[in-house]
């Protein structure tokens, strides 16, 4: 690459950009159960970088945000690499809030295992009575601990107010409550529940802003509408063939992963594109980077 690294996630690689900037690489790496598989998603990288441009740019007027450019002609001149057209962007370095700000409009996954043995959700009073993917009566700010290794940890709001202030937590769960209700409405018109989502959110000059993805399917859980019914758990357009597969194999969920199948692989990117394109209303072709084999697109 010739930029200097800064981390290396499951998914995205960082590296300084200069001038207080920042170059995010979506790789097409993916992982369950916290463990990275050793087969690749083709397009996964770009699918992630194409989703989140539209959504910095629909939601700006809730929040701004730290994207700069995902073109590969406005990158530093040892970054300008074909192989990474498409999965790229160009971002103001953020000074990130500690905590995830996750945003529950259905009952499900950690919140319902919650619910079900308390009867409260991240430590907080909840309806009676509910059933696994009930829509709450409205959406609920339920903040989470990042984890650099493992799963994080859910909150209490009061938990958050600890961690970041009170003025920032409010903050936070306001922006994230709003950009929520219009992403949920806009999903809504094309047939897709947001049951729950993750926003990072940082702040770069004294405002607060939406950082690293926003909606996608690897921070997002997106149902189709007509597959939706209290009391059970609708498919979702993410790496679920992943999932579902792995799960029926005699597999401690740690490193090694086992070897996927084509199919597999090929199930799970045809989720990714089709959640993008019927949330954007776009091609993925059309997104830069189409027909390049990106079967080694791993890290740069």
């Amino acid at each position: 690459m010739g930029l200097p690294r800064v981390h290396s996630g499951k998914v995205r690689d960082l590296y300084h950009a200069g001038d207080g900037l920042l170059l995010v690489v979506a790789s097409d790496r993916i992982s369950a159960f916290d463990v990275v598989m050793a087969e690749p998603v083709p397009d996964k990288g770009r699918v992630l970088t194409a989703m989140s441009a539209f959504w910095f740019d629909h939601l700006a007027d809730v929040a701004g945000n730290h994207l700069l450019s995902t073109a590969l002609d406005d990158l530093p001149e040892p970054a300008r690499q074909p192989q990474l057209a498409g999965r790229v962007m160009l971002c103001r370095q953020a000074e990130m809030l500690p905590i995830e700000c996750v945003v529950r409009g259905y009952l499900s996954g950690s919140a319902w295992r919650e619910y079900r043995r308390e009867g409260t959700v991240h430590g907080e009073a909840a309806p009676a009575g509910l059933q696994e993917s009930d829509r709450f009566p409205e959406p609920r700010f339920t903040p989470s601990t990042k984890a650099d290794e493992g799963h994080d940890v859910n909150l209490s709001f009061a938990q958050a107010v600890d961690l970041v202030g009170r003025e920032a937590a409010e903050q936070a769960r306001a922006v994230s409550l709003e950009l929520y209700r219009r992403g949920a409405a806009w999903a809504a018109e094309r047939g897709f529940l947001v049951a729950d989502t993750k926003f990072e959110l940082g702040v770069v000059d004294g405002e607060l802003v939406v950082a690293d993805e926003v909606l996608t399917p690897d921070s997002s859980r997106f149902w189709p509408a007509e597959r939706w019914q209290p009391g059970s758990t609708p498919p979702s357009y993410d790496k679920e063939p992943l999932r579902q597969w792995l799960d029926g194999l005699e597999w401690d969920k740690s490193p090694p992963p086992p070897t996927l199948p084509p199919e597999v692989v090929a199930a799970t990117r045809s989720r990714y594109v089709e959640a993008y394109e019927r949330l954007t209303d776009r091609s993925l072709a059309a997104w830069p980077g189409a027909g390049d084999d990106h079967d080694d697109a791993r890290a740069p």
